[in-house]
């Protein structure tokens, strides 16, 4: 079966399954579901602890992938079913099982971001990610708010770190400008994170 993406679907949804590795097949699904639906007009964004776990390259996992639509029209709920249907997708209208997989339609994304977004390249297409500096910032308000949670927390030093490591990867100055912002009011949260997690990676 191919469409207007001229992919061979039966051919990538078998290479999916067969794919041991949950990050590379967590990549690819994420590619083939991003190409479907942009070739259908309706281009999708990785967002929550999906954009963590690719950001991080694994080091920490997510269990599904959440998407957001880019446009502010909602995807008809026909629309959404019958293109998840072309991958064998089990479920809906907002949540499919996809090769062992499980993928979510969350609405309209909400991007406080003045940065770019990631791209990530895939066998199946490229796919998308909210910039690294408002899922930092998001990931640490959850742990912060209304009160400090560790595992939380541990999920937001991880992707400090790959901030740090990777100097070009993440603009602090947006980072503690989002933090500031009243939807999230963390600055202070986020600096002492920052600081902790490079006293970690200097010793």
């Amino acid at each position: 079966m191919k469409n207007n993406t001229g992919i061979d679907l039966i051919q990538a949804r078998a290479d999916i399954e067969a794919t041991d590795d949950l990050l590379e097949k967590a990549l690819k699904l994420s590619g083939l579901v991003s190409t479907l639906f942009t070739g259908a007009g309706w281009p999708l964004v990785v967002v929550g602890g999906s954009a963590v776990e690719f950001y991080t390259e694994g080091a920490y996992m997510s269990g599904d992938i959440d998407f957001c639509r880019q446009r502010p029209a909602a995807i008809p709920a026909r629309v959404a079913q019958e293109l998840m249907a072309r991958l064998g997708g089990v479920g809906g209208p907002r949540s499919w099982k996809v090769c062992g997989l499980f993928v979510d339609l969350l609405g309209c994304l909400e991007n406080e971001a003045k940065t770019v977004y990631g791209k990530i390249t895939t066998p199946y297409g490229a796919v998308s990610v909210i910039p690294i500096e408002l899922a930092l910032v998001e990931r640490t308000f959850v742990a912060v708010c209304p009160e400090r949670r560790e595992a939380e927390y541990t999920v937001a030093k991880k992707l400090a770190a790959r901030a740090i490591t990777y100097p070009a990867l993440c603009d602090w100055d947006e980072v503690f400008r989002i933090s500031s912002l009243p939807e999230f009011l963390i600055l202070e949260e986020m600096k002492a994170l920052k600081a902790e997690v490079e006293n970690g990676i200097a010793r």
